[in-house]
């Protein structure tokens, strides 16, 4: 967040920190050894002095922000006193002249390398090439070799970020929020946060669809009482079963996250009222000595079946085999009162801790448990061998880190029955590499329960896979076409880094021994004659075509004696007035572009000629006006609008935030947008004929496309047209569902053309 020195603290302001800090103090979890508290109390004075007279945009005391942090590090995470005294000074060596030599030696080592870990890279990037973003959160990263409770702290300084946002501008909100949900969401999922991550989604939405969280907050909370209601007459006979077994236990039940309802609505194209599995009830028990944590699971299962009918193929068994990130529970969904589906979950005290405080339980209770290697220790296991050799371009770094915080796994089996993680999508290729590299690098094939199967196979979860390999056998580049995991991928492109190296140092030693043995002198001049005789860009190109065999050196001698072309070439710039135009016949450089304020929306204004348009609607998503959108500015300084939610304009706000920019749509009355609604229902004779009559005729809607099929007396398909504002397509879609046998009218929301 950013701060300024604006005015002194007031009295007021002193009073306020310190209540602050008593709420840390007053609860501190873990901090019971001799000296943690004292060295949380020194951190707090000495980033107090540190943020003097510092203020927040929100205009509270900057020093607020940190003490928050740490009550989540503690409170919310379970880090001890170390990681609150980190937390409290994480922003000091970033914002203040104090260099951390001087952290070093007021607090020590681990302390100063926790906060290292936390300052944001300064200093020059390749802003055509690079992202900032990209780069301090490969940095952060890059301290799991070292201390994990960096990446931990990091989240819940997002966290309070996120619950402070309103005070910063539009373009920040959208950047941050973005991020937020690309990344950050993620990996406090995949580090067993669950709590946090479900914060961090409804908080990035709500600043992403300020509208569509406010509408779906406001039903929640209509529904709220009725659903408690429900809710207490589904617990008691689950309750009066419990104490008949003698079981000690907690109930409470809980609704479905915003964000979690809103996905539901997008996955299964309905409105809220039709989002039916909102409930769910979870029971946490304190584990009796005479049987299993596992067993009594079951137990309880099975008390709750005997009363409701459960739907089985919504049970999920992670008692038997965790999640990735730690997670255990028992998951069933069961009929409840009234008709409706209520989920249930199952855990011991030990499952909760750890589902509730991820990470930092994972490593309390890890000798409490048999398992030598968990799967959470698998994965920290991948991602340091990632960072152990990262891509030099960070946004490709930072896609190959997503998609390690896979959610979706499968489980597949080795010939000799031995477990193996991938993610949902995975292909043989991906389990070869997850075996060991060298299989990866000498696979041919595979065996997919007993059947031939290319390398390209997805697999699917129960799979027994054999792969085939060879000796002779060499990774290639269309590998990268179906390597889904950071593992298989990094593995291809190294292998096929390191074969290009041999290749162009062969290349290399073959021309220099032609030239010599022709008397030859190797020099620049040499090397452009023979780039612009092979149509080559670089040296490199050419050794690696001679070291393939692809140039014959038997014909060195006559190239280099060919004339050459002379000065002219297919495409030649030519320097006019300070203007650089390339000679293909292209109109005259457009006039510089409007000087952009982020901190003021850019209106979207009407233009029929889209040749003189100053933005782009973005294809991957088709907003039209009425649409919520954001724009990006590119590198040309040409505005593309998106909608918030499209994976697009995510992946942007998380990797180029700062080329984010608030529009808004003005008035459109002449320019069209093209729109796409799906319809279906039961056929009848001149049913598509009164559809295309209502939206041409009565509303005069222009049609592009229309495609409907018909199915054993049911038909379906999808309209495209053009319109001016959502209004007119909400008008549209509202008078087609008032037509006889018309079951289903729904706009289309991502569409390619």
């Amino acid at each position: 967040m950013v701060k300024t020195k604006t005015k002194l603290f007031t009295a007021d302001d002193a009073s306020r920190i310190e209540s602050e800090y008593s709420l840390l103090t007053d609860n501190l979890y873990r901090c019971d050894k001799p000296g943690d508290r004292e060295m949380i109390d020194k951190a707090f004075r000495f980033a107090n002095e540190a943020h003097r007279d510092m203020y927040r945009n929100s205009g509270e005391p900057y020093i607020i922000h940190p003490i928050n942090v740490a009550r989540i590090v503690n409170q919310e995470i379970g880090l001890g006193a170390k990681s609150v005294a980190a937390a409290l000074l994480h922003d000091v060596v970033e914002d203040t002249d104090i260099p951390l030599e001087e952290i070093t030696k007021q607090f020590g080592p681990k302390i100063a390398n926790l906060i290292d870990g936390l300052t944001k890279i300064s200093g020059t990037y390749n802003k055509e090439t690079n992202s900032l973003q990209a780069e301090n959160f490969r940095k952060m990263l890059m301290t799991l070799s070292d201390d994990f409770r960096v990446i931990l702290i990091k989240i819940a300084d997002r966290l309070h970020n996120m619950r402070t946002l309103d005070s910063m501008p539009e373009h920040k909100r959208m950047k941050i929020a973005g991020e937020t949900i690309y990344l950050y969401a993620p990996l406090a999922h995949r580090l067993g946060l669950f709590a946090i991550k479900t914060e961090l989604e409804d908080l990035s939405f709500k600043f992403r669809h300020p509208r569509i969280y406010d509408e779906i907050a406001r039903k929640v909370k209509l529904d709220e009482k009725k659903n408690l209601a429900l809710i207490n007459r589904f617990s008691l006979p689950i309750i009066e079963a419990l104490n008949q077994n003698n079981i000690i236990f907690d109930i409470s039940g809980r609704f479905k996250s915003i964000y979690s309802i809103w996905k539901k609505m997008q996955s299964k194209n309905v409105p809220f009222e039709e989002v039916y599995d909102l409930l769910a009830v979870r029971i946490v028990f304190e584990p009796g000595p005479e049987m299993s944590e596992r067993a009594q699971c079951w137990q309880i299962y099975s008390l709750i079946t005997d009363i409701y009918t459960p739907k089985p193929d919504r049970l999920r068994d992670w008692i038997s085999r965790p999640k990735s990130n730690g997670y255990e529970a028992l998951h069933l969904t069961v009929m409840g009162p009234e008709g409706r589906w209520v989920e249930v979950q199952i855990r011991s005290q030990r499952m909760d801790d750890i589902a509730e405080r991820g990470f930092a339980a994972h490593w309390k209770y890890k000798g409490d448990t048999s398992q030598s290697e968990s799967e959470l220790d698998k994965w920290l296991k991948h991602i340091r061998e990632m960072l152990a050799n990262p891509m030099s371009d960070p946004l490709t770094f930072l896609d190959e880190f997503k998609m390690s915080l896979f959610s979706s796994e499968i489980m597949v089996f080795t010939p000799k029955g031995l477990l193996v993680n991938l993610p949902k999508g995975a292909s043989a290729l991906d389990f070869a590499y997850e075996i060991h590299t060298d299989i990866g690098n000498k696979a041919i094939g595979a065996k997919v329960n007993y059947k031939l199967s290319p390398l390209s196979t997805t697999l699917q979860s129960g799979d027994q896979v054999e792969i085939i390999t060879s000796n002779i056998a060499r990774p290639e580049k269309e590998w990268l076409e179906y390597a889904h995991t950071a593992k298989a991928r990094n593995a291809v492109k190294d292998a096929l880094r390191d074969e290009s190296t041999d290749r162009i140092q062969k290349g290399m030693d073959m021309l220099e021994q032609k030239l010599s043995e022709l008397g030859i002198l190797p020099n620049s001049d040499i090397i452009k004659k023979l780039l612009d005789n092979y149509e080559l860009l670089n040296k490199d190109e050419l050794y690696s075509r001679i070291g393939l065999g692809l140039i014959n050196l038997d014909e060195l001698r006559k190239t280099l004696k060919k004339a050459p072309e002379g000065s002219l070439r297919k495409y030649w710039k030519l320097a006019i007035g300070g203007v650089t135009r390339k000679n293909t016949g292209a109109k005259e450089a457009p006039a510089p572009a409007e000087k952009i304020d982020k901190n003021q929306p850019y209106l979207l204004r009407e233009n029929v000629d889209s040749s003189t348009n100053s933005y782009v609607i973005a294809s991957c998503c088709q907003p039209i006006p009425g649409d919520e959108v954001v724009g990006y500015l590119d590198h040309s300084n040409s505005i593309i609008v998106h909608k918030p939610k499209c994976p697009v304009a995510v992946k942007l706000m998380s990797s180029e935030g700062n080329r984010i920019i608030p529009v808004r749509w003005t008035i459109h009355k002449l320019a069209s947008f093209l729109a796409r609604i799906s319809i279906n229902g039961i056929d009848r004779i001149g049913l598509v004929s009164e559809v295309t009559t209502i939206i041409s005729k009565e509303l005069n809607v222009n049609i592009r496309n229309i495609n409907v099929s018909v199915y054993d007396g049911i038909f379906e398909g999808t309209i495209d047209l053009f319109v001016h504002h959502t209004r007119d397509l909400n008008n549209l879609i509202l008078q087609l569902s008032n037509i006889k046998g018309i079951a289903s009218v729904k706009r289309v929301e991502e569409f390619i053309e």
